[in-house]
């Protein structure tokens, strides 16, 4: 199969992953990185022998086919239009849009260009989701009946060199790892037919303690403590929680769902890995279960190269834009949910993304 080439704009904190992940992926080849500061994509190109350019020039570039958006969310929206409007199918990080707006124009846009979009996150598509799907696809824990998602955090003030854009418009808990949360939940259980939920700003204020902006305030735009209910159009019924407001740590789990024969321990969904741990009806012991599929390292990128294995086959891509508008839209059901104090009816829907090959993700990365 021939390689296709790709660009990235965008060459923040997150682009090293994925050009560190880019060669191995049989589908696609990162050949440039730009962004704004050209000085920045130019070091950043030297570090990964690849070429630095402009925005502008990797847009004109006739042999780059897929773009790799990795700008903060304000500018994903922004970002991909410019791509579709160069002719180049385009892959974003997420979430895939601050509006559920200016996502239908990105989706409109592709659709009238015949070109494709997808999104992060492609965590999901990790030996750990996948192994859980499976499990769940093949009856291990018989009708699925429902599922908890937990997501409790300090915030990034304490931590991340620049946390400022966590707590404005696009960010807060829902937007940065609901996600994560959504999608693994979506792939395990298929669309969601409505949501409600709590949301509230804590604090009105941040206090960063990490270097280099110690002591400045941050203002909070966003809630930053989200309690959502998930009805799913199959009848699971999801409950998600999402924080930057625990300040004392938690040990709830990650993600379980719960069916009529047992109980099923899903991973980190910000993860690749496991474990995975089964529960059956009438046993009180856990089992761990191995894990089914390749793609258990850090593969971010790996929802880029089967976009771009699907661009080459004419097959469906599993990271779509259809599955990330879905998941946008829910996390604005929550926080809508919460202002007018309804049951928000969800308007769009998705196909669950198809299941990998068993042991995909073995040298080199072939996706299938």
């Amino acid at each position: 199969m021939s390689k296709l080439k790709v660009g990235i704009i965008g060459t923040g904190n997150i682009s090293s992953a994925y050009l560190n992940n880019g060669s191995q992926f049989e589908s696609m080849e990162i050949v440039a990185c730009a962004d704004l500061d050209v000085a920045r994509a130019e070091a950043k190109a030297e570090e990964f022998g690849i070429r630095g350019c402009s925005v502008e020039a990797m847009l004109a570039d006739p042999d780059i086919k897929l773009i790799i958006n990795l700008t903060i969310p304000q500018a994903h929206a922004s970002v991909c239009l410019q791509a579709l409007e160069a002719g180049k199918h385009v892959y974003v990080e997420k979430p895939f849009a601050v509006t559920r707006e200016e996502a239908q124009e990105v989706l409109a846009l592709a659709e009238k260009k015949g070109l494709l979009v997808g999104s992060a996150p492609d965590t999901f598509l990790g030996g750990g989701i996948q192994t859980s799907i499976k499990l769940i696809e093949d009856g291990w824990i018989g009708t699925p009946i429902g599922a908890t998602a937990f997501m409790m955090s300090g915030g990034h003030e304490t931590w991340h060199p620049s946390p400022e854009f966590y707590y404005q418009k696009g960010g807060g808990p829902m937007f940065d790892m609901g996600p994560y949360y959504i999608t693994a939940l979506v792939a395990m259980l298929g669309p969601i037919s409505r949501v409600t939920g709590s949301a509230r700003k804590s604090f009105a204020q941040r206090t960063i303690t990490s270097q280099p902006k110690y002591g400045q305030q941050v203002e909070v735009e966003v809630p930053t403590h989200v309690a959502g209910i998930l009805d799913f159009a199959a009848g699971p019924i999801g409950t998600l929680l999402t924080s930057f407001d625990v300040k004392g740590g938690s040990v709830l789990p990650r993600i379980e769902v719960y069916g009529s024969a047992g109980t099923l321990q899903v991973p980190d969904p910000n993860t690749f890995d496991g474990p995975v741990r089964l529960c059956r009806a009438g046993s009180r012991e856990w089992v761990d279960i191995p894990l089914a599929y390749g793609f258990t390292e850090n593969c971010r990128g790996i929802g880029a190269a089967d976009m771009a294995q699907a661009i080459l086959t004419g097959r469906k891509q599993r990271a779509s834009g259809e599955l990330a508008y879905h998941v946008l839209e829910a996390m604005h059901g929550f926080h809508d949910a919460s202002e007018q104090g309804v049951h928000y009816a969800m308007k769009s829907t998705c196909e669950k993304p198809a299941l990998l090959p068993l042991k995909a993700g073995l040298e080199p990365f072939r996706i299938g």
